[in-house]
């Protein structure tokens, strides 16, 4: 990238570029992990039905256990990170990790999801989808040694495009990424993120061809009655996502108490999950076929009603016991049958008044997605893109809102976010978060910190540390261009050989820039273990302005979410000046 650079290709062109073979590869996962999911559910259902054919019907009983056995040890011994829905993962790498996510969890989680789902688990290809394209933006993006911005944005990129290839729907894929991922709207990011969403969907589109995820019947609002109508569609799809949430991480607790091996609980999972498919085998994948159903209003009111709870608890069985998949699907699942059950009720209470029970069916969707997610922009792109029906917007809009309102007053926490939280991990609030990218790094950087020549000796290193007590300089060449990091560790660890400090400097290096936010400066501190970060040039990150250190960073915290003060730290800028060398 720093070759590229200096041939005079800008970082835009670049980060399009890369964007660009990211939405690529997650495009190319999406439809292979769509593919396995088709192929492990013929191999368990059609060819697993045969052998066990001496079982009768009730083989399906059986074959989600079989398949959480499988599951349970491939998650256990490939990658631990695999198990459950996979997005409270990404959300905790970006905020937490620098955006850095192992190879081997895309691998291990697609395998995996692919296998739970293929054999019944209740759960959405969603999630795995997300944690693969994420894992191959946040490879990408370490491959090619970038800072930890890139990264992070790259990871987002590879979400979008999962999110885009699953539903051909690009720009919800944006918005996703945006809000649970990244969870801001940076003009930089929105534009290399739909790059990719934008791409990723093309290529699923060049080979699976042009189709929505749901057929929805042309509906229109019948009457203005309706309106209030949705608002408490959106109040009830609110209360359906509480309830799933806490049953979902109820169950986890009930498994994670149980005195046997963490391999093993899959597949008790999966037995239970049987028994409940046994008699409704509609709780059973992905249920994107019983969906549509309820969209054509295909279905009755009592079956309705019995599918909102029993893919409650079909899903919260298969990842509460330590599966593997998505919690988007299912969401889109109860919704769609609340919807459809309130649908059929308010007609038979309002005839003529009230729209068809799909359009409800329709609504429900994104008000339980959003109730659950607490992403309102997303659950009503998404639905629209989906199902192209553009009518929908506004019986949408006021669903979705009243959802979001109502499941925020219940719970603080979304079913992403509560999953960090019981680890003891906390995103920053909204406020927070805002007042932290309020304060630049310019604003509290060093600008007359210490560097020293790549050509000094240890010994004149050593007395350089003695002098001024520092544990830590930036490394410049002859020409004052940035070339690395030494430490004083480095100094200790350098035994008998190195003789100058080029030898033992740390040139794979995390920088910041002046423009960029305290928020990301400290988010890249917290996932690197390092106490201070060089800050350069936009396109050029040999130029070094100056050294943000994590006292600075934290004071600054401190400053924008304690007691106001972050205006004040803006008001006082040093102005940015060229580091003072040391000479030795």
């Amino acid at each position: 990238m720093r070759a590229l650079r200096a041939k005079g290709v800008s970082e835009d062109a670049l980060g399009a570029a890369v964007a660009l073979a990211i939405g690529i590869g997650a495009g190319l996962g999406a439809v292979l992990f769509r593919w396995m999911i088709v192929s492990f559910t013929k191999l368990f259902f059609d060819t697993g039905g045969d052998v066990l054919g001496f079982m009768g019907d009730t083989y399906v009983i059986v074959i989600p256990a079989i398949g959480g056995t499988i599951v349970g040890l491939l998650v256990y011994f490939g990658a631990r990170e695999a198990k459950g829905h996979g997005v409270p993962e990404v959300m905790a790498a970006v905020a937490f990790n620098g955006g850095r996510i192992r190879m081997r969890v895309a691998v291990v989680k697609s395998l995996a999801s692919a296998i739970c789902i293929g054999s019944g688990g209740s759960a959405g290809r969603e999630g795995p989808i997300v944690q693969i394209g994420s894992a191959i933006g946040s490879n990408v993006g370490q491959r090619l040694h970038l800072h930890q911005e890139w990264v992070r944005t790259f990871v987002a990129c590879g979400a979008a495009g999962g999110i885009a290839a699953t539903f051909n729907a690009p720009i919800a894929g944006t918005f996703f990424a945006l809000e649970i991922i990244l969870r801001h709207y940076a003009v930089k990011s929105i534009g290399l993120v739909l790059v990719s969403a934008v791409t990723s969907a093309v290529i699923a589109e060049l080979i699976l061809g042009d189709e929505v995820a749901f057929t929805v019947p042309h509906y229109v609002i019948a009457s203005g009655w309706e309106f209030p109508l949705y608002a408490l569609l959106g109040m009830l799809a609110a209360l359906t996502a509480s309830g799933f949430i806490f049953l979902l991480y109820k169950l986890e607790d009930i498994f994670d108490m149980v005195p046997i091996p963490d391999y093993v609980k899959p597949a008790i999972g999966g037995l239970a999950l049987g028994g409940i498919g046994f008699f409704y085998p509609q709780v059973f994948g992905v249920g994107y076929g019983v969906i549509d159903q309820a969209l054509v209003g295909e279905i009755g009111l009592g079956m309705l009603a019995a599918l909102v709870f029993l893919k409650l608890l079909a899903t919260s069985l298969t990842l509460g016991s330590g599966g593997s998949g998505g919690v988007f699907a299912p969401s889109l699942f109860m919704g769609a049958m609340l919807g459809g059950a309130f649908g059929v009720v308010v007609n038979q209470w309002f005839p003529g008044a009230t729209a068809p029970s799909g359009a409800y069916a329709l609504v429900g969707m994104a008000a339980a997605f959003a109730g659950g997610s607490r992403a309102p922009i997303t659950a009503i792109v998404i639905l629209v893109e989906m199902t192209r029906n553009y009518e929908s917007i506004l019986p949408l809009g006021i669903a979705v809102l009243a959802s979001t309102v109502v499941s925020r007053v219940i719970r603080k926490d979304s079913i992403y976010t509560i999953k960090l939280r019981r680890r003891g991990l906390s995103l920053p609030d909204e406020v927070q978060q805002h007042a932290l990218s309020l304060v630049s790094v310019s604003s509290v950087m060093n600008t007359g910190y210490p560097v020293v020549r790549d050509t000094a000796s240890l010994p004149q290193l050593a007395s350089l540390f003695s002098g001024t007590g520092r544990t830590g300089f930036p490394v410049v060449d002859e020409s004052d261009c940035l070339v690395g990091v030494v430490t004083l560790s480095d100094l200790s660890n350098s035994g008998g050989d190195p003789q100058f400090v080029a030898d033992i400097a740390t040139t794979d290096l995390v920088i910041a820039y002046p423009d960029q936010s305290v928020h990301d400066a400290l988010a890249q501190l917290g996932g690197m273990e390092v106490g201070r970060i060089p800050v350069v040039t936009r396109g050029d990150s040999a130029h070094l302005l100056g050294v943000v250190g994590r006292a600075e960073l934290v004071r600054a915290y401190a400053n924008a979410v304690g007691d106001g003060q972050a205006a004040k730290t803006r008001e006082t800028r040093v102005p940015l000046q060229t580091p003072e060398q040391v000479e030795v």
